[in-house]
């Protein structure tokens, strides 16, 4: 029996016009892309709002400002095969450089190296199931 532990992380979808700010991912056993917004794990002892903002100052190197708290979701899935359980905490909020919001797309890094793309998506894309916005329930939250 596989034990796992509950995942506390925050994100943020950075809302342009009809638009917010994802990372296009690929589920390697459904064969399925995904879109979720910026964000990371909360580490023991840190609020969520700083959480926050260190992660996308860490993955984009970008500060932000006008935090504000969207919601709680509890998200339970399954990637590459593998259960998941996160506890995901939604801001809203924007970025202090504005030429964020001028690029289509730019690039982040996580810890361990890896480099994947950021890109501006419309909102009312996510109501075509071709485009699934996870988790599930923020699409609900952000529209």
């Amino acid at each position: 029996m596989r034990v796992s532990k509950i995942r506390p992380i925050v994100i943020c979808p950075f809302k342009k016009d009809d638009s917010i700010v994802v990372i296009e991912g690929f589920d390697e056993v459904t064969g399925e892309y995904f879109y979720r917004p910026i964000g990371g794990g909360i580490e023991y002892g840190e609020r969520s709002s700083a959480a926050l903002e260190r992660e996308v100052l860490e993955e984009i190197g970008a500060q932000i400002t006008n935090v504000k708290y969207l919601g709680t979701i509890e998200n339970i899935f399954e990637f590459n095969g593998n259960l998941g359980h996160e506890v995901v905490f939604v801001y809203d909020a924007e970025f202090v450089d504005k030429s964020f919001y001028e690029n289509t797309s730019f690039i982040g890094e996580e810890d361990t190296g890896h480099t994947f793309k950021l890109i501006w998506k419309p909102i009312s894309d996510f109501t075509n199931p071709k485009f699934k916005l996870v988790p599930d329930e923020l699409f609900d939250l952000i529209k």
